[in-house]
C-alpha cells in the first residue's frame, strides 16, 4: 500500500463515508457516549472528525459548548442543519486549524490520527497543542495494533491499492505515548479496550457485552481493540 495517500484521496474516503454510508457509524455509539461522559458541562471542546455528528449531539445535551472541524464541506453543512452549532462548525483541516490559541479545554479525535500520513500527523499534534488551554486535554481513540495490509483493497478501475477505510497508521501503547511526548503533552491514560454497547436487554447480550470489554483491555484482536488516551498540555 501506498502510504503516502494523497489528501484527495483521503478526502474522498472520509466524504463517501460521512455523506453516503452515515450507517457506517451505527456501532460507534458506545465509544463516543464514553468520550462524552467525560466531558464537563459548559467546557469548551473540539471534536475534530465529524462522522455522523452523534458526538456533537451528546455533548451539545449535556450543555458543553462544542466546535467541530472536518475536511468534508457537505458534512459540516449536514452538522450545521441538524444542530445549534452554527459557525463553531468548521470545514478544515487538523494540520491547519482556523482556531484561535489556547481556545479550547478538551480536543477529541477519536478514530482519526490513524488516518493521517507521518507529516500531517506531525503537524496535527503541533496544532492540537497549539488550541489547547494550559493544562487542557487532548483525548481520543485509535485502532491498537492494526494489521494495515489486512485491510488493503485494489480499485477495479485504475487498480491502486489502498486501505479500505484510509488508514496510514499503526499504534502500540509504546508508539502513542513516545508520539504524544514528542509533542510536549503529558500521558495520562493509554490503555487498550473496546466499547461495548450494554443496553441491550437479557443476561446473553450482557454476558457477551462483558466479554467483548474484557477482550478489549487484554489488546485481543479478535474484538478490535482501540488504544483510549488522555494527554495534557503543559
Amino acid at each position: 500500500m501506498d502510504v503516502s495517500l494523497h489528501q484527495s484521496g483521503q478526502d474522498s474516503i472520509w466524504e463517501h463515508y460521512q455523506t453516503k454510508a452515515v450507517e457506517s457509524f451505527d456501532l460507534s455509539y458506545p465509544r463516543l457516549r464514553f468520550l462524552a461522559e467525560r466531558c464537563k458541562q459548559g467546557a469548551r471542546v473540539l471534536n475534530i472528525g465529524v462522522g455522523s455528528g452523534e458526538l456533537e449531539r451528546l455533548l451539545l445535551q449535556r450543555g458543553v459548548t462544542v466546535s467541530s472541524l472536518d475536511p468534508s464541506a457537505a458534512t459540516i453543512a449536514r452538522l450545521r442543519a441538524q444542530l445549534p452549532i452554527g459557525n463553531r462548525a468548521r470545514q478544515g483541516y487538523a494540520q491547519k486549524m482556523e482556531f484561535e490559541s489556547q481556545s479550547f479545554d478538551k480536543v477529541i479525535m477519536t478514530e482519526v490520527l490513524e488516518h493521517l500520513s507521518d507529516n500531517v500527523l506531525d503537524e496535527t499534534l503541533d496544532e492540537v497543542r497549539r488550541v489547547l488551554k494550559a493544562a487542557g486535554e487532548f483525548t481520543g481513540t485509535v485502532p491498537f495494533r492494526e494489521n494495515l495490509k489486512a485491510s488493503e483493497v485494489i480499485c477495479p478501475s485504475c487498480h491502486s491499492v489502498f486501505h479500505r477505510w484510509g488508514h496510514q497508521q499503526t499504534f502500540t501503547i509504546d508508539s502513542l505515548r513516545d508520539l504524544l511526548l514528542s509533542h510536549g503533552f503529558r500521558v495520562r491514560t493509554n490503555y487498550p479496550r473496546s466499547f461495548p454497547d450494554f443496553r441491550r436487554k437479557g443476561l446473553r447480550p450482557f454476558l457477551r457485552a462483558c466479554t467483548r470489554y474484557a477482550l478489549g483491555r487484554v489488546g485481543e484482536q479478535l474484538v478490535g481493540p482501540s488504544l483510549y488516551f488522555v494527554a495534557i498540555r503543559d
